[in-house]
């Protein structure tokens, strides 16, 4: 007989938060980076996979949706089984898909939901024709919040490219965000307008300035599903949407700041910063 003790397993739970979004087979953004911000912010994350991806750190080469039964079915085995605590939405290219979640999000009565629209990329480039847009946007009143960034949030007020080029105006732009949709409103400020500083509207009337710090960086690529990711992380775990906000910029500030330097053109961030060496 062995004198060993045997080993017994400890039974632990974890919040669990989902990602319904594209796939970067680079890793750097949608659903792998996603789920490296989940496991870094503390929750144990969960796939919902719209889209195959053929893109690195120079561009994107060929997308591939997958079908709605696929999606259903991917978010019916999500939701029966282990039912997340917060649920983050990301790139969704057709109007048919962005219809599967919003049947699933009210079929669940899924709560924390986070949706960073991406419709714009931060250059200004469409990346959703009109049905889809307004397809999406019937998705606002079941969030939580939304994360537009600028060229975003024009397209969203029906403005012209370049309105939002003050602090003023993008508070003014989240407000009527909130009062048409429902659901609270982070403006992104990016580099563009106010450093990195963002606005947050709630539909209470409440209005909150997060303030960025700039680092002189140009591997920045999947910052939108970071802070999106880490938000929703940190939802998941009862903080509050201020406080919640404010984790998930300090959370992508570090993953810039760590300099990871990978690719020829826009690098991924280093999401596991805070476990390295220094």
């Amino acid at each position: 007989m062995s004198d060993e003790t045997p080993l017994h397993a400890v039974t632990t739970t974890l919040p669990a938060v989902l990602t319904i979004a594209g796939s970067d087979c680079s890793g750097g953004a949608g659903i792998q980076a996603d789920l490296k911000t989940m496991l870094a912010c503390g929750v144990y994350g969960m796939s919902a996979i719209t889209s195959i991806t053929a893109q690195n750190t120079q561009g994107v080469n060929a997308v591939e949706d997958v079908s709605p039964d696929i999606l259903t079915a991917q978010l019916d085995a999500v939701y029966t089984d282990i039912p997340p605590a917060a649920t983050k939405i990301g790139m969704v290219s057709n109007a048919r898909l962005i219809a599967v979640i919003g049947d699933a999000l009210r079929k669940y009565q899924a709560p924390n939901v986070v949706l960073d629209p991406v419709m714009v990329s931060s250059s200004g480039t469409r990346l959703l024709d009109k049905h889809a847009e307004n397809a999406l946007t019937g998705l606002f009143a079941l969030c939580r919040l939304i994360t537009p960034n600028i060229p975003e949030a024009e397209v969203l007020n029906g403005l012209d490219t370049g309105a939002i080029n003050t602090a003023d105006a993008m508070a003014e732009a989240a407000q009527r965000l909130v009062s048409q949709y429902g659901c609270a409103v982070l403006v992104k400020g990016g580099h563009s307008v106010q450093g990195a500083n963002d606005v947050l509207a709630e539909p209470d009337g409440n209005l909150v300035w997060f303030r960025g710090e700039h680092i002189d960086n140009p591997n920045t690529h999947g910052t939108g599903c970071t802070l999106s990711s880490a938000i929703a992380s940190a939802l998941a775990q009862g903080e509050t949407l201020s406080s919640a906000i404010r984790d998930g910029k300090a959370y992508l500030t570090g993953a810039i700041a760590a300099g990871l330097n990978l690719g020829h053109g826009s690098g991924p961030m280093d999401h596991a910063w805070q476990w390295r060496e220094r």
